[in-house]
């Protein structure tokens, strides 16, 4: 009989587990939050407007680009 093999192939990339997820959640509102909070000065040093700094601040934490979410 042959045994199972639980280990990933080289190259493959495992699922995050439900605690990276989490942190990854964390981090993320907490960079919104801190985005909502600059002043127009900073903001235009990273090439954003007030509007665009609300809406991303204003965005569920599911709503993330795939890459950084793994």
């Amino acid at each position: 009989m042959q045994a199972l093999s639980l280990s990933t192939a080289a190259g493959a990339r495992r699922a995050p587990s439900i605690v990276s997820r989490v942190v990854t959640a964390l981090k993320l509102a907490r960079t919104r939050q801190s985005l909502s909070k600059l002043d127009d000065h900073m903001l235009a040093d990273i090439g954003l407007t007030r509007e665009e700094a609300r809406r991303e601040s204003e965005r569920p934490l599911w709503d993330a680009p795939r890459s950084w979410t793994c």
